[in-house]
């Protein structure tokens, strides 16, 4: 009787424990691994950060495994453009990709020659550095590293190829409800700016706000079980740096 108690408790407790983590998962803060160079140099592959669940009020992919629990979001308040935001691909309405959003409903967003409008203005970007060597998957690219300002005063880093790939554009025009996202690493992400993949992403498709990288290192030098090249892989500098 004693051992079938104790087995008892001890269930109840990891029951009780794994509720209080989907809650906190679901309502409060979510950690996130980045996999893709498509928001360098704002996010490199290898940083983990915290996303605050409750920024932008709740969906059904607020929960794990995206439960069909609620129709539409609940509490909601409005993204700001420039926040950096993990939402869910229009695509599968399972995958979840982070971006910085560019254009809210109702807005206008083109390319032209290289340079991004918002609503038939030019958004203003000053260059930085001319010689800065970032990821596009497994390969290093050369870029211009750009301060970027947004029209509500945001402003950022982004790159560009030094051939300016992605030159032009049709224009975008962000319907009700939905959102416009870019990647900071312009010409390598797979953003808004193709229809068939990402497009534009309904506001309940937004899971929450990345707010600061907790922990970051380079898997391309070598394991995080390799202790011997710790002081190689792990980025100390990265840790509890607030994303802007």
């Amino acid at each position: 009787m004693i051992e079938k108690k104790i087995i008892y408790e001890n269930l109840k407790t990891i029951f009780y424990a794994l509720i209080i983590a989907i809650l906190i998962r679901s309502l409060l803060v979510q950690p996130f691994y980045i996999p893709s160079s498509s928001m360098e140099p704002t996010l490199l592959v290898g940083d983990r950060l915290f996303v605050t669940k409750y920024s932008y009020g709740y969906s059904k992919h607020s929960f794990p495994f995206s439960p069909p629990i609620m129709k539409n979001r609940v509490l909601f308040n409005s993204p700001k453009t420039g926040d950096v935001v993990v939402f869910k691909t229009p695509a599968d309405n399972r995958t979840d990709y982070i971006k910085r959003l560019v254009g809210l409903p109702g807005d206008k967003i083109q390319f032209i020659d290289g340079d991004l409008f918002f609503n038939n203005n030019q958004v203003l970007k000053s260059r930085v550095s001319k010689t800065d060597i970032i990821y596009c998957g497994k390969k290093t690219i050369d870029v211009y590293t750009f301060e970027e300002k947004l029209p509500n005063g945001k402003i950022h880093n982004t790159v560009y190829l030094k051939n300016y790939s992605f030159q032009n554009s049709d224009q975008f025009i962000v319907p009700e409800k939905h959102y416009f996202f870019l990647g900071d690493n312009r010409d390598c992400s797979k953003d808004s700016r193709y229809l068939t993949s990402v497009g534009y992403v309904h506001r309940d498709n937004l899971v929450g706000k990345a707010q600061f990288i907790f922990f970051s290192s380079d898997f391309r030098i070598g394991s995080i079980f390799s202790f011997w090249k710790w002081h190689k892989t792990i980025r100390l500098s990265r840790f509890f740096k607030k994303i802007n």
